[in-house]
């Protein structure tokens, strides 16, 4: 698997799948979800609406991955997951890994060769971003998916340069 970083704007990526850091609730928030629901148009929330009736009544729990149509974005998919809410008195490492191998089941099941991720959890759910880092970069590169291409997508050079680190510790 080709792991790339870029800086820039996730929903400009021409690619199979991008994941969306999404809220339990699968119907847009702020940060990377505003975004992509935004510029996805429609088709998106209304998908994830019916998500919500049928599969994740309760929403989608942290940790979990679910996909739908990308709308009106340069991609085929959108693979919402939800990943953790950082706490500094409990070890919630587990859940962020999660997140990115659900993702990456999810775009094998899908068919996927090219993925972009944004910095799951590290934007408003405060998870330290060379942490963060850290942790999406050692899942990824570990979790054995067909995924061609798994791009890294930071949409800050502080984001950017934490995923460099982190790709260098690896290599």
């Amino acid at each position: 698997m080709k792991v790339t970083l870029v800086l820039g704007d996730i929903t400009e990526q021409p690619v199979d799948a991008v994941v969306n850091a999404a809220n339990s609730s699968l119907l847009g928030g702020g940060g990377v979800d505003g975004a992509i629901h935004r510029r996805g148009g429609p088709q998106i929330l209304a998908e994830c609406r019916e998500l919500r009736v049928t599969e994740y009544p309760r929403g989608l729990p942290s940790g979990q991955a679910v996909a739908t149509t990308a709308g009106e974005l340069p991609a085929r998919w959108v693979i919402h997951t939800v990943g953790p809410v950082y706490s500094p008195s409990e070890d919630r490492s587990a859940l962020l890994a999660s997140a990115f191998r659900e993702s990456l089941r999810v775009a094998d099941e899908l068919g996927a060769q090219t993925v972009a991720f944004p910095a799951v959890s590290a934007g408003v759910y405060g998870w330290p971003i060379d942490d963060a880092a850290r942790i999406a970069v050692a899942t990824v590169l570990a979790a054995g998916s067909s995924v061609a291409e798994v791009r890294f997508v930071l949409f800050g050079q502080r984001e950017y340069d934490a995923f460099e680190a982190a790709l260098a510790d690896v290599g």
